[in-house]
């Protein structure tokens, strides 16, 4: 199960915001002029670019909708298909192999994961497997196996896909990687839309949905557009200040504690009395 791919000597083109506004993965590509724009572009919009983390949050619902631009007929063949992505910003993670040793369980072998997402959902029109090829799907890096995308340092184990399914699995259960097949809705090869759930724990920094347009396998054309996830209020407050001035939000914790454990005995003891 392979982490990350070369990148392909093709240009990955993904417009963000606008068709005119083309990004390159690959910067050999000198100049935008250069491009061929395909037959059918994705033309798509959120109901909401910023989600705001407050004390009661309890997770979000962003619906991703879009038109297929044409300048042609719908062209002959298998039917489009869409695919979307809405990942955050990668971290590195540790995945740790445990041996019993002595009677007990302790940490042995680990690999180091340098980029993973914190959250990587997948919504698809169709059955993945069937609707992606695999060259295209290495490629643009689009399926839950290809969230992480690199190692750190040199690994020491003889094979490292035990340690990635079980971070797979591990953010699987916690509802931070999904797979939703046959979420996104097509109305006659032209229109579709996708609600894509954002589970509670979230954190901050720019998130970055991903269409993509594909016939026969193929991606035709891709679209980026980003979400901005960020605390308010309390939660942004103590936030700051648990960073900025980590002494203060000590001893703020601390007196938080005292008063909470006197208020309860407190409380306790005038049960037993009455």
């Amino acid at each position: 199960m392979p982490l990350w791919a070369q990148d392909s000597s093709e240009p990955l083109i993904e417009r963000q915001g606008s068709p005119t506004q083309p990004i390159y993965d690959n910067p050999s590509v000198p100049d935008a002029e250069t491009v061929v724009h395909p037959d059918e572009q994705v033309v798509a919009g959120l109901s909401s670019d910023s989600v705001a983390i407050t004390a009661s949050f309890d997770g979000s619902d962003i619906l991703i909708y879009g038109a297929v631009k044409r300048e042609t007929a719908i062209p002959p063949g298998p039917p489009i298909e869409v695919i979307i992505t809405v990942e955050a910003p990668s971290g590195s993670a540790t995945v740790w192999r445990k041996e019993r040793k002595a009677g007990i369980w302790v940490n042995a072998q680990s690999v180091r994961i340098a980029a993973a997402p914190s959250f990587y959902a997948v919504a698809t029109s169709g059955p993945l497997d069937q609707i992606l090829r695999p060259e295209w799907d290495n490629r643009y890096r689009i399926s839950l196996t290809h969230a992480m995308r690199a190692f750190a340092g040199r690994e020491d184990v003889d094979s490292t896909v035990p340690f990635t399914e079980a971070l797979l699995r591990i953010r699987k259960g916690e509802g931070l990687y999904r797979l939703d097949e046959n979420a996104v809705s097509i109305i006659d090869q032209t229109l579709f839309r996708a609600d894509v759930r954002l589970p509670a724990n979230l954190i901050e920094g720019a998130y970055k949905t991903r269409i993509f347009l594909l016939r026969d396998g193929r991606v035709v054309d891709a679209f980026v557009a980003p979400i901005t996830v960020s605390k308010v209020g309390l939660e942004r407050w103590l936030y700051r200040l648990a960073f900025d001035q980590p002494l203060i939000y000590g001893l703020m914790s601390l007196a938080v504690a005292v008063i909470a454990g006197w208020g309860a005995s407190a409380a306790f003891r005038s049960l037993r009395r009455a």
